[in-house]
């Protein structure tokens, strides 16, 4: 006989951020969550099992150590997402905050969806072409033929020379799976090296989680809609109020509009909603979101609870999930974790 007790290990698996497009004229989905957690956890941990990318979990935690939070911390997940400008169709990248939206076609009978994950952006002085293209290919396993521009630049920075082909494989640059846009080169593909992801990492292509390219890869057909935005700044609408994101800007573009000037045309556009109107906006959050970019969505409404104020007041959930651990750090897809039932009721 197995007696179950309360410090049973069970397997767990982070969900993929899912929702359902809402129908009232809100462009905002999800919610802002806040964990304490186990003392081996690090912020890599949460964020890939949250599906956050480093650029985001860092900028809502920015006084979190990332190898060591500490105990009882309060650890905010950014998981409440400002939806990009329509067309909501096919794939949607916004490269400053480094974040892919796919909506699928609608089934009949049922709501229409999103399904969000974290990339990986180009490194500096490389970038992803802007515009619109479509999915071309798809690639189980893919090899990758390292192009010289990419082996000269490696042999200059590090002294290493890279071969001129990687095979299939848990070390592969290109990871597991492959989907091929219709720019030359350009890819959204699973990373080898997850640690990474959020950051900027790649040679214009985007990287995706390999549990994350997994789920997505299926879902896609040849002639998806595939929309790459340069966008640091996002403002929606959700409960009658306007919301506001900013992202680090990408210096490789440099003539789209700063941040600044993003952000008056888009407020501007909102104030000018009858609804909207006679509700004042609080310039000064404005100021500070352009001066510290955060991930988290601020109420710009004037008078309304400053983000810092709500945060606070969130309760947290005790996290207990195992790490991933330091062979989770290559293409593969990771193992089932384990939860300790007895450390989460502990709590802080």
């Amino acid at each position: 006989m197995v007696v179950m007790t309360a410090a049973m290990l069970v397997s767990t698996v982070a969900a993929a951020a899912t929702f359902t497009l809402p129908k009232d004229g809100s462009t905002v989905v999800g919610e802002v969550k806040v964990v304490v957690p186990t003392p081996d956890n690090t912020l890599l941990d949460l964020m890939r099992h949250f599906d956050l990318g480093y650029a985001e979990i860092t900028s809502a935690n920015p006084k979190v150590s990332v190898w060591t939070p500490g105990a009882h911390t309060r650890v905010v997940i950014p998981t409440r997402f400002i939806l990009p400008p329509k067309p909501w169709q096919g794939i949607v990248v916004n490269i400053p905050q480094r974040r892919m939206y796919y909506f699928p076609p609608p089934r009949k009978g049922q709501p229409a969806q999103v399904i969000t994950y974290p990339i990986s952006i180009a490194r500096e002085g490389w970038s992803t072409p802007l515009g619109s293209s479509k999915v071309t290919a798809k690639y189980r396993d893919p090899g990758w033929f390292v192009p010289k521009s990419i082996r000269d630049e490696h042999m200059a920075e590090e002294g290493v020379e890279l071969p001129e082909y990687f095979p299939p494989g848990p070390d592969n640059p290109m990871g597991i799976l492959a989907m091929r846009t219709g720019w030359p080169g350009i890819f959204l593909h699973a990373t080898n090296r997850p640690w990474g992801l959020g950051m900027r990492t790649s040679h214009g292509c985007m990287h995706l989680y390999p549990e994350d390219a997994a789920e997505l890869f299926p879902q896609l057909k040849i002639g998806t809609p595939f929309r790459v935005i340069n966008q640091p700044v996002l403002v929606g609408e959700a409960g009658g109020q306007v919301w506001m994101a900013s992202y680090e800007a990408v210096g490789e573009y440099p003539d789209q509009p700063p941040p600044a000037t993003l952000a008056a045309s888009l407020l501007d556009a909102r104030i000018m909603d009858a609804v909207l109107a006679s509700r004042p906006l609080d310039q000064d959050r404005v100021r500070a979101l352009l001066a510290e970019p955060n991930a988290v969505p601020q109420a710009l409404d004037a008078g309304s609870p400053p983000t810092a104020e709500l945060l606070g007041a969130l309760p947290a959930e005790p996290y207990a999930v195992a790490p991933y651990g330091i062979d989770a750090n290559d293409a593969s897809l990771p193992e089932p974790r384990q939860r300790n039932d007895d450390a989460a009721s502990a709590g802080p």
